[in-house]
């Protein structure tokens, strides 16, 4: 199971966990498990059109998915994924 750090704005979702284990052997497997465990988090990651939110990032220990393969960026248990969403300034 990959380790997945939540950001405050969808604790919501988790029952306020700042960390979830999730199953999968990409991305996007694991948004959909997820998604099984804590139903509309998939909503909030991804738009209609089955992409990653402009307003969220994801990392891959450490790495930005939009520079790997993006959603079909592979995962195994020993890797951590962080979810972040996008801070706007002004």
């Amino acid at each position: 199971m990959t380790n997945i750090k939540i950001p405050t704005p969808l604790r919501k979702f988790t029952n306020g966990e700042s960390e979830v284990k999730g199953n999968g052997s990409t991305i996007n497997e694991l948004i959909n498990d997820l998604n099984n465990k804590y139903l509309g988090i998939k909503n909030r990651l991804l738009d209609e059109k089955g992409k990653v939110r402009k307003f969220v990032n994801i990392y891959v220990n450490g790495e930005d998915i939009r520079f790997l393969d993006g959603l079909n960026t592979k995962v195994n248990g020993s890797d951590e994924v962080t979810i972040v969403p996008a801070v706007a300034g002004g």
